[in-house]
């Protein structure tokens, strides 16, 4: 399966969990590592080219930090720009359906913290169903996001394995689709 990663991380050089990830995908087989930011430094997005590129493989997945409980702008301004109507949603916008999206965040805060009890109130699913909204009208099949929470306080050791973990769950051809809907 031919698997489009799409990183939107302003950053990347300042980014210890993101800038791995992104690396541990760059070394797989069958995957195309498209760093957004780095692409359009001027946030002039080329249409077409990510239109071509989406249509081009079967997986796509959207890796991001995990902003102010979102992601970061140029995601959005992406998804303003290229998801268009007629072409990926609407009468005759069909060019995702079928296939697969793939939500891969990082957080600051630990996992007890995105908890109806914790400092955040709301878990990453509910936090994340915008996403999961926009793959139902862009026929797009919803897998269960991979998260990784509280990348500060994680070791060298445990972000190394959190990569490979990433890579082979972003891989996998056994993910399940989110049951919520």
């Amino acid at each position: 399966m031919k698997t489009l990663v799409l990183v939107f991380h302003p950053d990347l050089t300042a980014s210890r969990a993101n800038r791995r990830f992104t690396e541990e995908m760059e070394k797989q087989a069958n995957v195309t590592v498209h760093r957004v930011y780095e692409a359009y430094p001027d946030e002039n997005i080329d249409v077409a080219a990510e239109q071509k590129q989406l249509e081009n493989h079967e997986r796509i997945v959207l890796q991001f930090p995990f902003y102010w409980y979102s992601s970061p702008s140029l995601l959005k301004k992406w998804q303003d720009a290229v998801l268009t109507y007629g072409w990926a949603f609407g009468s005759n916008g069909d060019k995702l359906n079928d296939k697969e999206l793939l939500i891969a965040v990082t957080t600051g805060v630990d996992e007890v913290g995105y908890s109806p009890n914790g400092s955040v109130k709301y878990t990453i699913p509910e936090l994340l169903r915008p996403f999961q909204a926009t793959s139902n009208l862009i026929g797009t099949r919803y897998l269960t996001p991979y998260v990784v929470d509280g990348v500060m306080q994680l070791s060298d050791e445990e972000l190394e394995q959190r990569a490979k973990d990433y890579a082979e769950y972003a891989l996998s051809d056994k993910l399940d689709l989110l049951a919520i809907r």
